[in-house]
């Protein structure tokens, strides 16, 4: 018989919201963000019932919530750093200091950085640009994402391999402003 009795979602929330900022906020969530995410956390709890006795603790049921929704906040934080690269590169079209030929240039630069990202599929492209584009370590993206360490090197080896056939097949050039990604990829 489990030690643990039902509890609520508001009793849940009294008892553990500290619990869960504090795990968030060790999955790396910025503070700002954590408490957005701790409603999300009881409030996907409450959804359920609250909780029901089980062969899990109530720290280990609200921890599983709290990483998943830590996992999807990091990969819509890094969609949305993407976008704001591409943003950036857009956004710059019409500074004075560019001259429309730089502009072509960069524009296209990135269009084929999208088209060789989208040669990757889902599990390699998130290793990859988490790895590569964000800087993150490939340790913190294994746990991140619950899979092996030597999992998350395997994507990002095959990952790395299927870039570089693909920059090198669309001939995305190595003095352009993606060409350092690529060079430090090994294209």
């Amino acid at each position: 018989m489990s030690e643990w009795s039902h509890l609520d979602s508001a009793e849940l929330f009294r008892r553990y919201a500290p619990f869960v900022a504090n795990f968030l906020a060790r999955m790396g969530v910025a503070r700002s963000d954590v408490d957005d995410l701790v409603q999300e956390v009881f409030l996907v709890a409450h959804r359920g019932g609250g909780y029901a006795p089980g062969p899990a603790k109530p720290t280990t049921y609200l921890a599983s919530i709290a990483f998943r929704a830590a996992t999807t906040h990091r990969r819509k934080r890094q969609t949305r750093s993407f976008v704001k690269l591409a943003d950036d590169v857009v956004s710059t079209a019409g500074d004075d200091r560019n001259s429309p030929e730089r502009d072509a240039d960069q524009r296209r630069q990135l269009a084929l950085l999208d088209r060789v990202l989208d040669a990757l599929d889902n599990d390699k492209r998130v290793v990859f640009v988490m790895a590569e584009l964000q800087g993150e370590s490939v340790v913190a993206i294994a746990q991140v994402l619950g899979i092996p360490v030597d999992t998350a090197y395997s994507r990002l080896r095959a990952a790395r391999k299927v870039f570089r056939e693909t920059a090198e097949a669309l001939r995305l050039e190595p003095n352009s402003m993606f060409g350092e990604r690529l060079q430090r990829v090994g294209a």
